[in-house]
């Protein structure tokens, strides 16, 4: 399976790459009431690990993510 390509429109990002594409190994996408939250992670911890829970938003305008389709 191949990796999905993330845009990023924010150029000051150490992962953001040519052609605003991010060179991240993995991404988290955070509901909006969550902004705020630190997840701040060390150079070798498993990325985001403290970030396992699971919210529900109901629009796009819940989140950061402008690719966001609520499940059916």
């Amino acid at each position: 399976m191949s990796k999905p390509v993330v845009k990023c429109n924010v150029a000051n990002c150490t992962f953001w790459g040519e052609g605003n594409k991010c060179q991240a190994e993995s991404i988290l996408v955070e509901i909006d009431s969550h902004a705020n939250r630190d997840y701040s992670m060390e150079a070798g911890e498993e990325p985001y690990e403290m970030a396992e829970h699971e919210d529900s938003a109901h629009n796009i305008k819940e989140t950061c993510c402008h690719t966001f389709r609520p499940k059916q």
